[in-house]
C-alpha cells in the first residue's frame, strides 16, 4: 500500500508579490511555488486580507492578477473565531497572526513565506518557497 500525504499550504502575501511585481531576487522560487499551486488546485490558500494587500500594491491591474490567482488558490475561510484566535498568538505583528490563524482554518501543513522569523511563534510551520517545494516533492 502506498501512502500519499496531501500537502496543504497558505501562501503569505510576500510570495505572491514576488511574482506579481517580478521581484528578480525572489522570483524563481516564488513562481515555482505558485506553479505547484496551479498544478494542485484546492491545496493552497491565501488569507482574505491578502487580497486587499494585493489590490493596493499590484499595478497596473490588480484585479487581473487576483482573478487569475483565484482560479487555483482558495481563500481561507475566516471569521470572528479566527480573529480571536489570532489575538491569542504571541506574535509581534497582528497581520502575521491573522495569516497564521488563516492557515489553521485552512488546515495547512505549511505557511509559505520569505519572512520565516516573523512566524517563529506560529502554530503552523513557516517555510520558504524553496523549502516548501522540497517538502512537496518538487525541489
Amino acid at each position: 500500500m502506498r501512502w500519499t500525504i496531501q500537502v496543504k499550504a497558505l501562501f503569505d502575501t510576500d510570495v505572491l508579490l514576488d511574482v506579481a511585481l517580478g521581484r528578480t531576487e525572489f522570483l524563481a522560487d516564488s513562481a515555482e511555488a505558485l506553479r505547484w499551486a496551479e498544478d494542485h488546485p484546492g491545496r493552497v490558500a491565501v488569507a482574505w486580507h491578502c487580497l486587499s494587500n494585493l489590490a493596493y500594491l499590484v499595478r497596473p491591474d490588480p484585479r487581473e492578477f487576483i482573478r487569475d490567482l483565484l482560479t487555483f488558490v482558495e481563500v481561507a475561510t475566516v471569521g470572528t473565531a479566527e480573529a480571536r484566535l489570532a489575538l491569542t498568538y504571541s506574535m509581534g505583528d497582528l497581520e502575521d497572526a491573522l495569516q497564521a490563524a488563516s492557515a489553521v482554518s485552512f488546515g495547512a501543513s505549511f505557511l509559505v513565506t520569505r519572512n520565516i522569523n516573523d512566524f517563529r511563534k506560529s502554530p503552523i510551520r513557516a517555510v520558504t518557497p524553496a523549502a516548501f517545494l522540497k517538502a512537496a516533492g518538487r525541489g
